[in-house]
């Protein structure tokens, strides 16, 4: 298995070359904001108004795995979580979308899957990548002492063909987080494959996509030890 600490504090020399040559395609990322999901956002900011959700808890956001995860706050007991997960949604839009559904809300953590839908729409593991350390960018600009974890992309059977370009995707985030302050990259992958190196299907629901209870269940316990308490 893995450690349940994969951070480290401090940006070192080797990455800092990086920010330079992405920060122009980062811009770019940070203001576009897909009209496709404008219902969704104002769906949460609606009722973040009627119920203001407190400051200081961990945001769960990113695509479906996300969104259909209607237990989550029964799976964490002893923390407060608050989900923004927008089913269909790619990394570059958590990224435009975070200071209308992350930032406000102050948080100490923020939680983010996505990637999936990334790779199956064409998207390099480079690209995967790139819009990852957007995201992580743009948290930490607005809160620098905010955890950011990556989920890691899991192992789909309905995607099994992108198997080569999401190893490749997660190599990369995880690599990155390594190097990054307040970040880290959780590894689900490896544990929802079975002995001959395929995904377990009794993890996932019948299409074959999304998880199922048993596969929320393992990533509660594959991502508890990363939770920060209050």
């Amino acid at each position: 298995m893995f450690g349940a600490k994969a951070t480290s504090r401090g940006y070192r020399g080797a990455f800092r070359w990086r920010w330079a040559g992405l920060l122009p395609g980062l811009m770019l990322v940070l203001h576009a904001a897909p009209a496709q999901w404008e219902k969704d956002i104002r769906a949460f900011e609606a009722a973040d108004r009627t119920n203001p959700p407190p400051k200081g808890a961990i945001v769960f956001v990113g695509s479906s795995s996300i969104r259909m995860w209607h237990t989550l706050a029964q799976d964490f007991p002893g923390f407060t979580v608050i989900n923004r997960g927008f089913g269909g949604s790619e990394l570059a839009d958590s990224v435009a979308f975070a200071n209308r559904i992350i930032l406000p809300y102050r948080p100490r953590q923020v939680v983010v899957y996505a990637g999936d839908n990334d790779i199956a729409a064409g998207k390099s593991p480079a690209r995967v990548l790139a819009d990852f350390q957007a995201f992580e960018h743009k948290i930490h600009t607005a809160l620098p002492k905010c955890r950011v974890t990556f989920i890691a992309i899991k192992p789909c059977p309905s995607r099994w063909q992108f198997v080569k370009q999401i190893r490749e995707a997660n190599d990369l985030v995880k690599a990155a987080a390594q190097q990054a302050r307040e970040t880290e990259f959780v590894d689900v992958f490896t544990p929802m494959l079975g002995v001959d190196g395929r995904p377990r299907g009794e993890l996932f629901a019948n299409d074959q996509l999304h998880l199922n209870r048993s596969g929320y269940a393992l990533w509660v316990r594959l991502l508890r030890p990363y939770l920060l308490r209050q």
